[in-house]
């Protein structure tokens, strides 16, 4: 506890790359503040990562192309399928969606919450007349500890030399 400000965690983590074949790991510790009597606000986070992960530049430019090639704006349901499959071409809309939900998740957090992303219900790729990609999803977050399943509508863009930058309505 700290005096008449909030709650603070001190974590020891490791990071692993779930995408590479051969397990890589980085150390990793953070600092989460939750406010006190605060159920707005998201809780503060200091991060510090010992290492660096496999860079997903040429993957990153690769599925930016294949988007930007589309005839048509990408749309897509349910996303893994009821039987958990992620089709190997919307893998990297699943990890958006992942972005999209870790964003979702620590805006909407408190001690008493843990959410986990259960499904993309659905996801729809929005034209834009710049260089970034958009996506609109309607994410479905498993809430652990009431058990249930929110529907959460979700902006995200994305280009691989900026990043993500999300937001949630």
């Amino acid at each position: 506890d700290t005096d008449d400000v909030g709650h603070k965690y001190y974590l020891e983590l490791e990071l692993e790359d779930v995408l590479d074949t051969v397990s890589q790991t980085v150390n990793c510790t953070a600092e989460v503040l939750y406010p006190l009597g605060s159920k707005t606000s998201a809780p503060d986070v200091q991060v510090t990562v010992q290492g660096e992960l496999r860079s997903t530049e040429e993957a990153d430019k690769e599925f930016y192309n294949w988007i930007r090639s589309l005839e048509k704006e990408l749309v897509a349901e349910n996303i893994p399928d009821s039987h958990g499959n992620v089709p190997p071409e919307l893998e990297p809309i699943h990890l958006l969606a992942w972005v999209a939900s870790g964003y979702v998740i620590w805006q909407n957090s408190t001690e008493n919450t843990k959410f986990h992303l259960a499904q993309v219900k659905h996801v729809k790729q929005v034209k834009r007349s710049d260089e970034d990609l958009q996506f609109d999803f309607v994410l479905l977050l498993h809430e652990m500890v009431s058990q249930e399943v929110l529907p959460w509508e979700v902006t995200l863009l994305w280009h691989p030399q900026r990043g993500a930058r999300v937001s949630q309505s």
